[in-house]
């Protein structure tokens, strides 16, 4: 971890924590070493370092090129783990990178759905990540958010301080059962989309505690 990740990995987390209640339920859960993707669903824009905190280790990011033109911003990006990609999403080059990242040893904060929901509800799953873990055969920590949407939902430019809660689900390890292409006709796609499909099920079963 650099010191400028480092630095404001500390500031988003005393930030959530400070005005948002932020908390992370089994945190013990997710993997500190080696490739892993952390999955998540996707309310806001505070999403990505909400995932990022609840891990002790520097993570991944993807980040649209177009905030580059924002000043301060820009420059700050490529010193905190981001992987560039093009605004229409289909930017083979930076999955390349996500793939590239993950079997160094790293982890990825990927969101299945692909961009922000625009009610808080869960989103069907792209399948980018299907490709992203048949490629890499990385495990996955999947985690929900709870309450960023709330915080500050998409097309708004308010923020309010609610209470924010991340909730990490078992780790997904999937075997070459899984990854094989043959079980869905050899058809690579329906593959990664079956993939995808299995992590959104995933996090769309991870729930708050009665009490929280």
């Amino acid at each position: 971890m650099s010191f400028t990740y480092y630095f404001w990995y500390t500031v988003s987390k005393t930030i959530a924590r400070l005005f948002f209640s932020f908390r992370v339920l089994y945190p013990e859960r997710i993997v500190e070493k080696g490739p892993l993707i952390l999955a998540s669903n996707h309310q806001s824009y505070f999403d990505p370092p909400l995932v990022g905190i609840c891990s002790r280790r520097g993570v991944y990011y993807l980040a649209r090129k177009t905030l580059l033109q924002i000043p301060l911003l820009g420059k700050l990006l490529p010193h905190i783990n981001v992987i560039l990609v093009d605004r229409d999403g289909n930017d083979m080059s930076a999955l390349k990178s996500v793939i590239r990242t993950v079997k160094s040893g790293n982890a990825v904060v990927l969101f299945p759905e692909g961009t922000r929901s625009i009610d808080g509800n869960l989103q069907p799953a792209k399948a980018g990540i299907g490709l992203v873990i048949a490629k890499t055969r990385a495990p996955v920590q999947p985690v929900r958010i709870f309450g960023s949407y709330e915080a500050f939902p998409k097309g708004s430019d308010k923020i309010s301080l609610t209470p924010i809660t991340v909730v990490v689900g078992e780790t997904i390890h999937f075997t070459d059962a899984d990854l094989n292409p043959s079980l869905h006709g050899n058809d690579e796609r329906s593959l990664y989309q079956s993939l995808s499909d299995r992590v959104m099920a995933a996090i769309a079963e991870l729930q708050l505690p009665a009490e929280a």
